[in-house]
């Protein structure tokens, strides 16, 4: 008995669906490119439901023939390649021919298109591959394409969408990769009826600053270099706004948007040196490289790619980013308007610098007028902490604004892990990064980033429990998000006025922030707000996370003190008296160890022999 089947085209067109279309942004990626690729210089996106309901297109580009307009719907139906040679000189961003066809499989298609030196256009409706009508209409010239209701033929997958903010983070980032890739292209973005982008054409700076705010270009230096293997142009991001998620990283090749984990590394490893570890610099790149050498055919959605020249390339990129870094940075610290003469002149003979100092309270408390705890823990904490006790202010009671968490946490450090009682013993700070200090069994070494993020964690709580104390800014400061950051931050308000921050909508994508919690620097609230977005963004679609829980994380990673800032003896003792204060003193909120025990055990056994 024959068992093998011909699948029906029906089928097949959805199992090729599955590898080109696998959520709304996937669609939105063929249809934009679709349009690049017929000459539009003019274009619109218009979304409705995060794309569940609607994504359309709309294009001034050359439009189709009749004839073109009913086989652009077939598979493997292409205008851009005939021969198999023609696959190593590709320079267009479609050419399988799957694209529209595994579109109009999983949902309800129709297409509007006229040439220019046509009279009347063409329009085709197709449901689940199935035709229903083509007819003649009076339509713009270029092409329109609405894609209504996907994936209504196949639950299974509809069902398996994310919530609308996730599927349309997804559908901006598609939008942002192919409007930064094609600059002199004016690009419009509508979201159920809101008008998110309209940007006009310009030059590649230009078109980074209308999308990620104008203040961006701030942040970049010019990356250019021209070989025989590649050609590169772009921006990078200065070393001071790394962030520690690899958001802004856009990286192109003959126009179009790839993932190359080597190229991205070869970036990344020129910051070597200047920028903490796990922080990721914003970069945009444009590589032109010869079409014959490199291979662009290996993944459905085209993202990724192989070079002939992949060593070259990595070690020319590396080294343009370097010496970009190293050229602007030092050019930024002269000032222009001053003869080029530097004054190396030596200084006088009895002359003495004075060594700078920054303003520092250790005994600052911004929870002031608060209960005391009780007799029983404070003396339960200072019989554990010894001498950090005996030395911090008697009225910091950090410990009691965490008190009343119900955050489920390990137990604190039993008394044979604990601070030592000497009134000698003056903690040490190792590499900027470490503190070093003796306990009654041994030596403790603490990690002063993770430790200060769970205290700053724990007081970010306890402040949301008690509705915020915010601290009014003598001047507001207004920030400036993109669209899909923009309506995140909208969503958040609430919980950032709980914490102390007092943010509000001014115009179309920027905020004025008029208060913030104690402690936080307005110059520093951009790139805080961006990256408690990120961060949340990313918490939220890579694990089930609270929310608040997952705000106050973000903020305390950001706030905390850096990695290579050497505190003193007695900033060093506050945070270990602080640090023990808190309901989980030994993880950080991402669940890392936030100190080493080293026991006098550990020790002696070290030096036998």
């Amino acid at each position: 008995m024959d068992i093998i089947n011909i699948l029906p085209d029906s089928v097949a067109n959805q199992i090729a669906a599955g590898e080109v279309v696998d959520r709304p942004a996937s669609a939105v990626k063929e249809l934009l490119e679709n349009a690049m690729d017929a000459g539009a210089t003019a274009l619109q996106l218009i979304v409705k439901d995060a794309g569940r309901t609607l994504i359309q297109v709309v294009d001034n580009g050359s439009g189709m023939s009749d004839i073109d307009a009913r086989l652009c719907f077939e598979r493997h139906a292409t205008s851009k390649i005939r021969r198999a040679d023609d696959l190593f000189a590709i320079r267009t961003m479609g050419f399988r021919g799957e694209a529209l066809a595994s579109i109009a499989a999983v949902a309800q298609v129709e297409l509007k298109t006229r040439q220019h030196d046509n009279e009347l256009g063409t329009q085709v409706v197709i449901e689940g591959s199935d035709v229903k009508s083509q007819t003649p209409c009076t339509c713009p010239c270029g092409t329109s394409i609405a894609v209504k209701n996907l994936f209504y033929n196949i639950p299974a997958r509809r069902n398996f969408l994310k919530k609308d903010s996730i599927e349309f983070s997804h559908i901006e980032e598609i939008f942002r990769r192919v409007a930064l890739a094609n600059y002199k292209t004016a690009f419009s973005f509508h979201h159920n009826g809101k008008l998110l982008y309209d940007l006009r054409p310009g030059n590649f700076a230009q078109r980074i600053a209308a999308i990620f705010g104008t203040g961006f270009n701030q942040r970049l230096y010019q990356i250019e270099e021209q070989t025989e293997p590649v050609k590169i142009f772009g921006y990078v991001g200065k070393a001071e706004f790394v962030k520690r998620s690899r958001g802004e990283q856009y990286l192109f090749v003959n126009g179009r948007f790839i993932k190359h984990p080597g190229l991205s590394a070869a970036i990344e490893r020129a910051y070597n040196e200047l920028i903490p570890e796990r922080t990721y610099p914003a970069y945009f790149v444009l590589l032109d490289v010869d079409p014959q050498r490199l291979d662009v055919n290996i993944h459905p959605t085209k993202t990724e790619v192989r070079f002939i020249d992949e060593q070259t390339i990595f070690a020319i990129l590396r080294a343009a980013t370097k010496k970009a870094l190293g050229q602007y940075s030092l050019a930024s610290e002269i000032e222009f308007d001053t003869p080029a003469e530097l004054d190396l002149s030596p200084a006088p003979k009895d002359f003495i610098p004075s060594q700078p100092t920054v303003p520092f309270n250790p005994f600052y408390n911004p929870f002031g007028n608060s209960a005391p705890q009780s007799r029983k823990q404070t003396s339960s904490l200072k019989d554990e902490l010894g001498h950090f006790f005996d030395s911090a202010p008697t009225d910091s009671d950090y410990a009691n604004k965490a008190s009343g968490m119900t955050e489920n946490v390990q137990p604190r450090p039993q008394a044979d892990i604990v601070a030592s009682r000497s009134s000698t013993t003056v903690p040490i700070s190792y590499q900027g990064r470490y503190i070093i200090t003796t306990m009654k069994s041994g030596i403790v070494i603490i990690d002063q980033q993770r430790a200060h993020e769970r205290i700053l964690y724990e007081r970010l709580l306890a402040q949301r429990a008690r509705g915020g104390v915010a601290q009014q800014l003598l001047f507001p400061v207004n920030c400036r998000f993109n669209a899909a950051d923009s309506e995140m931050l909208g969503e958040l308000l609430p919980d950032l006025k709980l914490l102390g921050f007092v943010v509000e909508p001014l115009s179309q994508n920027t905020f004025v922030v008029t208060a913030t919690p104690s402690g936080v620097s307005a110059d520093e609230l951009q790139m805080l707000l961006e990256q408690t977005i990120s961060e949340y963004k990313n918490n939220m679609m890579q694990r089930f996370s609270e929310r608040d829980k997952s705000i106050c994380a973000s903020l305390a990673r950001q706030m905390s003190v850096r990695q290579g800032t050497t505190l003193k003896a007695e900033e060093m003792q506050q945070l270990i008296a602080d640090l023990f204060s808190c309901q989980a003193p030994n993880i950080s909120p991402s669940g890392r160890r936030t100190m080493f025990i080293v026991s006098d055990n550990d020790i002696a056994d070290g030096l036998k022999g």
